[in-house]
């Protein structure tokens, strides 16, 4: 098998191009991009494609000569590259009545958009099974996994990052002249970026290309998956099998920023060892009968042992005392390195037990139960027991009712019950004293970190139920899979936000209750099926009704964590959950508005709510799509399109974007100025009096008083959508195209994923932009990669 695909950025946001950098409309002189205009990296300046010349960053090729003051439309995204992903694999089977295998191999080879970012990964695979003797029976299975990268884009606000720059930089700004940047002068002496390739702004940037090519972020994974299993077969009734796993991963992780780097004047190293190890042993008793002609009946009882450990090396150099030599041992002289240890082993040893009792091959009452003692918890609380059942009736079968119309019916129902430690780790239960980075008189300093833990804690519940009913009409032309479900969470392990008097700023408890009900529905359609022509239409739907019901005594909301454990947020927003909301409340800084919801302004400029508010919610009210599907001879198409209503998202390339004057609705009173659309007060604070607002403003004062950092509400924007997600157009070849029947099947493919965005409502982004999926990073984002539309083809080989 192998596929190529060619990406390019499916959203960028929408520049202006009529007003260039600076913060003068009226005149523009860049001295060494650190003072002056040229140190300012906002587009408030004078007119672009109107006659002008003015001194710009690239005089040293006009011998310090003014040059056209002219637009760049296409700087930003003749920027990125066209991706290139390579996929190949070849897979291998064969066997016989003793023994079977599987071997397969893949590389992926993947060229970043943005210059100079590369990812690549190798996999192998074998697998086979054995009959080693007449009752005993043996599987092996290997996955080795290489993951690797010389450089992998940055993300988020760094300007390391180079979407960042964009966010920022002048619109008259040809950023392809930089790019041969080992040709450029180097930065004037005294700039922020002294001994760097000139930019065109140096106060908060280097050169993009120099970054992307000196400043790198290495990766190199190893991961092994192994599995080995024992099934011996007592008699016709009862057997034994043994089966131990591993799943074990080591990675390299580093990042250097060359000396004249912005935030690194003196350059940077960090690298970061990781090692993961988990270990999973069972052993299972297995019975199966049948009882009767009718009834049949199987269980498993047995238990099992997993271990994980993980271990964590991290080395910071802040300083280089040698330029471009990435070692923790190049540390400038004087200054100190950061070196953090850290190690991490849990166990959970569980005894469980499953099985089905079947009635006329008809009915199924499938049972289970689980109980896990997890080292994680404390000794008093580490047991905790979960059952399930769930019955299944074929009524199709068991009343007769099969006919020309009801092919196939089927009711589903089923309770069950899970516990879980969460995200708690081990070691989170005693306080523990930590070391800091610094030291004084040479005396390493131990701290109470900020985080309290709980000896007290005990295990998350979930309790739920479901109901389904699956159904084919009209001899399977018509589908339908209706799903619903109704879970609550209980005794949710969060770090709760705590007085700052207690010493504290977080505790680990046990809090709250969140419920989740919803439908999930899937409906198909076979409307055309005659010779080898066939039509096939399918749609779906999913709803899900969230609600914090309870978060414990006195806490009325609490700030999801983000990846590492800190409460999420960006720029004085914060993602919660809230009592009687659904989880992921957006929370900030909102418009001041009067009784009627009119936005207050004073002097023109919107003001505040001194009180933070809900901005929003990342929780969509419903999800759904429609894929179709034609086959005729060798040909297959086949379109998806999906949807996602609901949910918002809090984006930060609008709010910069609107300050820097660089996005399209910047132009908006360039010349006239603008009127707030709201209200003012002629009467006192005490007293007011509200009257339409008509205090005119120059845009930029307006643009910085509306969408500065200091206002959440202006960037907070439903992120409903409906996108184009795939269309494949595919050709079986037809054997006898071949002199010899050397293929099997031979089939050629055009593929285009994520190829439009026929609907959005946030402006410049693609609405399932956010900074990660972490919990507290959601419905959050600023400079993230483009995400890509796709192009390519794939061939597939069987012999």
């Amino acid at each position: 098998n192998s596929s190529t695909t060619f990406e390019r950025p499916l959203v960028l946001p929408d520049f202006q191009n009529s007003y260039g950098q600076g913060p003068d409309r009226f005149y523009f002189e860049w001295q060494d991009g650190s003072s002056g205009d040229g140190g300012v990296d906002e587009s408030w300046g004078p007119p672009l494609d109107v006659g002008l010349n003015f001194i710009q960053w690239d005089n040293y090729a006009h011998n310090g000569g003014a040059t056209p003051w002219e637009s760049t439309p296409d700087n930003i995204r003749d920027f990125f590259d066209t991706g290139l992903t390579l996929n190949n694999s070849v897979s291998m089977t064969g066997g016989n009545d003793v023994a079977s295998f599987r071997l397969s191999g893949g590389v992926m080879d993947q060229k970043g958009m943005v210059p100079n970012t590369e990812f690549k990964k190798y996999n192998l695979t074998a697998a086979s099974n054995l009959v080693l003797a007449e009752r005993l029976t043996a599987g092996v299975s290997a996955q080795y996994i290489k993951s690797q990268s010389d450089n992998m884009p940055t993300v988020g606000y760094n300007n390391e990052n180079p979407v960042q720059q964009m966010i920022w930089s002048g619109r008259q700004v040809d950023l392809s002249k930089l790019e041969d940047y080992e040709k450029l002068p180097l930065s004037p002496a005294g700039t922020a970026a002294e001994g760097t390739p000139l930019n065109w702004n140096t106060v908060f940037q280097n050169n993009p290309y120099w970054v992307l090519n000196t400043n790198l972020n290495g990766l190199n994974k190893d991961r092994i998956i192994g599995n080995v299993n024992l099934k011996y077969q007592i008699n016709d009734m009862f057997d034994i099998s043994a089966q131990t796993g591993t799943d074990s991963w080591s990675s390299r992780v580093t990042a250097q920023k060359a000396i004249g780097s912005n935030e690194y004047q003196d350059g940077f190293f960090q690298e970061i060892n990781r090692r993961f190890t988990e270990l999973n042993t069972q052993v299972m008793l297995g019975f199966q009968k049948d009882l009767s002609s009718t009834l049949s009946f199987s269980l498993n009882v047995g238990g099992n042992r997993m271990d994980q450990k993980y271990s964590r090396l991290y080395g910071e150099a802040g300083s280089l005392e040698l330029p471009d030599l990435y070692t923790l041992s190049n540390i400038k002289s004087g200054a100190s390195t950061v070196l953090v240890n850290e190690t991490r082993h849990e166990r959970i040893n569980s005894l469980l037990g499953f099985g089905q009792l079947a009635i006329q091959n008809s009915i199924f009452i499938d049972f289970s139960g689980r109980n896990d003692w997890a080292s994680m918890l404390p000794a008093e609380n580490n047991s905790f027991f979960y059952p399930s059942v769930s019955v299944s009736a074929i009524l199709t079968d068991l009343l007769q009712l099969e006919s020309p119309q009801l092919s196939f019916l089927k009711l589903r129902a089923g309770y069950g019950e899970v516990g879980s430690t969460g995200q708690l780790r081990a070691y989170e239960l005693q306080q523990t004293f930590a070391f800091r980075d610094d030291s004084w008189g040479g005396i390493l300093l131990p701290h109470n970190p900020s985080g309290l833990n709980n000896p007290n804690l005990k295990p998350e519940r979930q309790k739920g139920y479901e109901l389904g009913l699956d159904a084919r009409l009209f001899k399977g032309r018509v589908r339908l899979d209706v799903t619903y479900y109704d879970q609550k969470n209980q005794d949710l392990i969060i770090e709760k936000e705590v007085s700052g008097a207690s010493g504290f700023i977080t505790a680990l408890d046990n809090v709250g209750e969140m419920h989740n009900k919803g439908v999930e529905l899937l409906l198909g359609f076979t409307p055309v099926k005659r010779g080898n022509l066939k039509w096939d239409i399918d749609f779906n739907f999913a709803k899900n009704t969230n609600e914090v019901v309870s978060l414990g005594e006195d806490v009325d909301a609490l700030i999801i964590p983000d990846a590492a454990g800190n409460p999420g947020g960006q720029w004085g927003v914060t993602l919660e959950a809230r009592e009687g909301q659904a989880y992921g409340s957006i929370v900030g800084i909102a418009f001041a508005r009067n009784d009627a919801g009119e936005i207050i302004h004073k002097n023109g400029i919107p003001q505040t709510n001194p009180e933070l508010q809900v901005l929003g919610n990342i929780t969509p009210d419903w999800t759904g799509g429609v894929s179709t599907s034609v086959s005729v001879g060798g040909f297959n198409i086949g379109a998806t399109v999906d949807a996602k209503v609901g949910g918002d998202i809090f984006t930060m390339t609008n709010t910069w974007g609107r300050y820097a004057g660089v996005l399209q609705e910047t132009m908006i009173g360039r010349d006239a100025g603008i009127v707030g659309n709201g209200v003012k007060n002629i009467g006192t604070d005490t007293e007011p009096n509200y009257v339409p607002n008509d205090v005119v403003v120059d845009a930029e004062t307006y643009n910085k008083g509306a969408f500065v950092n200091s206002v959440h509400e202006s960037s907070v924007f439903d992120a409903s959508f409906v996108k184009f997600r795939q269309l494949t157009v595919g050709y079986s070849l037809p054997m006898n195209w071949f002199k010899k029947p050397f293929f099997h099947k031979a089939t050629v493919s055009l593929v285009g994923r994520n190829l439009a965005i026929l609907h959005r409502n946030v402006p410049h982004i693609d609405p399932e932009s956010a900074f990660s999926s972490a919990n507290g990073e959601q419905g959050q984002e600023f400079g993230q990669l483009p995400s890509s539309r796709s192009i390519g083809f794939n061939v597939n080989f069987k012999f």
